[in-house]
């Protein structure tokens, strides 16, 4: 029967810390949480009140960069990995008391993805759409480089699941909003520049050693400006699309939103490599 670790990493989030816990209570063995640099809050008294291992790492200002981290002190092979601000839907429970009381998966799995609902600051305003959210996997069949909207990367395939991962920040979970008056998104942004100037080896990696960037990387890195210009226009129908083949009703800021953060952060790029080359 295969264990399961939950990871999680944080900063400043002890209300959402509280939540996720004690909605995924019982879904997990073993429980590791690191806080993106000094806890000023008290998420360590949270964590170790239910029994968890706590870690405060240099400030980072994403979660990404830590988990090669995080996931090396798991004591399962199984990585439950889940935001302060999710929690498990009862379906979701019990298909992790089903997996966790199952033989072990073969090794042609490497994970499993869910469906990860619209949040409105409110309310859910979807119920099939995003899917494809990876939330469990198998640390040794997955690798992974640090940086912010990098995800695992199989090495053989994820399963999907119709089973619903609920997310509920404090403010709405899409939207222009996020992408334009969000300092976090400016943040992101700038981290994402400034690693692609180098290689994903020099980044905190998880069985990664490909000093090549992933396609998708590597279109931004070359050609920023025609990349954000050709994403802008493309992913919103993209998203469009997906949303009714989901049964879903499309939402304009939703289907916006890829799109306009996908400009933004080629403007990004092109002006760090306006930079760097200023300075040579």
């Amino acid at each position: 029967m295969p264990a399961v670790s939950l990871v999680v990493c944080v900063y400043q989030e002890r209300d959402l810390i509280e939540r996720l816990l004690q909605r995924a209570a019982g879904d997990y063995d073993d429980l590791v949480v690191v806080h993106d640099g000094c806890d000023t809050t008290g998420v360590r008294t949270v964590v170790e009140r239910v029994g968890g291992r706590f870690y405060e790492r240099p400030r980072a200002y994403q979660q990404e960069p830590h988990w090669p981290f995080a996931w090396a002190e798991a004591k399962h092979d199984w990585i439950l990995r889940l935001d302060a601000d999710e929690f498990p839907s009862q379906e979701l429970k019990r298909w992790l008391a089903d997996f966790r009381n199952a033989d072990e998966p073969t090794d042609t799995v490497s994970g499993y993805t869910c469906t990860w609902p619209l949040w409105n600051g409110k309310r859910e305003v979807s119920r099939h759409w995003p899917a494809g959210r990876g939330f469990l996997f198998h640390r040794q069949r997955v690798r992974f480089f640090g940086m912010v909207e990098q995800v695992p990367i199989a090495d053989t395939q994820f399963e999907s699941l119709e089973c619903i991962l609920h997310h509920q920040p404090a403010r709405a979970s899409y939207g222009i909003r996020n992408v334009l008056f969000r300092r976090q998104a400016y943040e992101w942004r700038r981290v994402i520049s400034e690693s692609l100037m180098a290689n994903p080896t020099d980044l905190s990696c998880w069985r990664w050693t490909d000093q090549n960037w992933p396609d998708h990387w590597e279109q931004m890195r070359r050609h920023p400006l025609r990349t954000a210009f050709v994403r802008l226009a493309k992913l919103p129908t993209r998203q469009f699309v997906s949303m009714l083949r989901a049964r879903e009703m499309p939402r304009l800021s939703a289907c916006l939103n890829p799109g306009m953060h996908h400009f933004m952060l080629g403007l990004r790029i092109q002006m760090e490599k306006w930079r760097q080359t200023r300075w040579r």
